[in-house]
């Protein structure tokens, strides 16, 4: 491959990945047709991307980004995969897919997180972490507990009073 070709396939990737701070590497070589279609469209289906390349170009193409780390040391065949709602979700699609009998060549290899390369291992942890969802769903929980609770406070004397005030009213008549 010429260093035209090359310059113009680094480009590319490098245009995939703008913006992209967090991916997981993973190992997908070895699924037949059929797995790897069905891989990709359950992927696609979560908004993730998946982008098999060769190290030399992707560590071409992200020199100098917050990518940079993941491709550092790592060798054999390697797919990039990044995007769905937040990385966490991300990861935790992964480790699925990672457990998924449908795809036993799947394999998790590592990846980058705020700048910082991740193991199999961490990226594994990192998948036990709650989402953004499930993160946001625990604080609206936080916020509501206390305000639920003062208004069950300021209500409760309220409405005794007003029952006391209905049967009071109610032997009159």
């Amino acid at each position: 491959m010429s260093k035209y070709v090359k310059d113009l396939l680094s480009q590319d990737i490098s245009s995939r990945l703008e913006g992209v701070a967090d991916c997981v590497l993973a190992n997908v070589i070895g699924l037949d047709a059929n797995s790897s279609v069905a891989l990709r469209k359950r992927l696609r289906e979560k908004d993730i991307c998946l982008l098999v390349v060769k190290n030399s170009l992707i560590r071409r193409a992200t020199e100098g980004t917050a990518l940079e780390p993941a491709f550092e040391g790592i060798s054999g065949t390697n797919a990039v995969l990044w995007g769905a709602e937040d990385f966490v979700s991300l990861v935790k699609e992964v480790e699925e897919l990672n457990k998924d009998e449908t795809f036993e060549e799947f394999e998790t290899r590592g990846g980058v997180m705020d700048g910082e390369q991740l193991t199999p291992e961490r990226v594994a942890e990192i998948s036990k972490w709650p989402s953004r969802a499930e993160q946001l769903s625990m604080l609206v929980g936080q916020i509501l507990g206390p305000g639920s609770q003062l208004v069950a406070q300021l209500t409760g004397p309220g409405s005794a009073l007003a029952s006391q005030v209905k049967e009071k009213a109610g032997g009159e008549e």
